[in-house]
C-alpha cells in the first residue's frame, strides 16, 4: 500500500475490455482533487468509442492533462517527473507483457518502466479470462518485483445491484492500494452480524 498523500497519478487505459472502470476511477480522483496524467492508447479509443460511445476527445476530458502514447518526449517519460503512481485500467495482456520484457516501445511502456525504476506503486487492472500460462508467467514475474497485479475480479458478497456497483468495488480496491480513503463499496465485515 502506498504511503502518504497522493497527490499526482498517471493512468493509462490500454486496449482491452472495460474502460469503464478507468472511466470511473478518473471520475473519483478527480473528486478527491489528485492531479491525473491520462494516457490513452490507440486501441482504447476504439474500445471507448464501442463500449461507453464516447469519443477521445470526451473521455480525456475526465483526465487534467492528457498525452497520446506516441509522445515519448512528455514529462511522464522521465523519472525526474514527480508522481505518486501508475494505474492501468484496464491493462492489455500486450501492455502487461511489454513490462514485464522491459520494452518501452511507447509512452505508457515507458511511464510504467519509470515508475518501476523509480519505485512508485504501480497498479496493473487485467481484464482477460481465461490466462494462459504466458499470461500468468507475466503477471508473476510483475509481482515479484512489487507491480500489484489487480485482476477486474469483483465480488459479491454485498449483493450488488447495478453494474456502477461492480465497477466502483474495483476502483475501490485500486483506492485501497493506494490509501485513498472512499466509500465506494461496503467491506466485509462492516456491520455486526447478528
Amino acid at each position: 500500500m502506498h504511503r502518504g498523500k497522493i497527490e499526482r497519478l498517471v493512468i493509462a487505459v490500454t486496449g482491452a475490455s472495460g474502460v469503464i472502470y478507468a472511466k470511473r476511477l478518473l471520475e473519483v480522483l478527480t473528486e478527491k482533487n489528485i492531479e491525473t496524467h491520462l494516457i490513452v492508447s490507440k486501441t482504447a479509443e476504439k474500445i471507448i468509442r464501442h463500449e461507453l460511445d464516447m469519443g477521445r476527445e470526451d473521455f480525456e476530458k475526465l483526465g487534467r492533462y492528457c498525452y497520446r502514447e506516441e509522445e515519448v518526449d512528455a514529462p511522464l517519460a522521465s523519472g525526474s517527473f514527480k508522481t505518486d503512481g501508475m494505474i492501468i485500467i484496464p491493462c492489455s495482456l500486450k501492455t502487461l507483457a511489454g513490462i514485464a520484457c522491459g520494452y518501452t516501445g511507447n509512452l505508457i511502456l515507458r511511464a510504467a518502466d519509470v515508475a518501476l525504476k523509480e519505485k512508485k506503486t504501480l497498479i496493473l487492472v487485467p481484464r482477460e479470462t481465461p490466462l494462459n500460462v504466458i499470461h500468468l508467467r507475466n503477471m508473476l514475474e510483475l509481482a515479484r518485483i512489487g507491480v500489484v497485479i489487480l485482476p477486474a475480479m469483483p465480488a459479491f458478497y454485498y449483493k450488488p445491484r447495478r453494474l456502477e456497483e461492480l465497477v466502483d468495488f474495483i476502483v475501490g480496491k485500486v483506492l485501497d492500494i493506494l490509501g485513498i480513503e472512499h466509500d465506494l463499496f461496503k467491506r466485509w465485515g462492516a456491520e455486526p452480524r447478528e
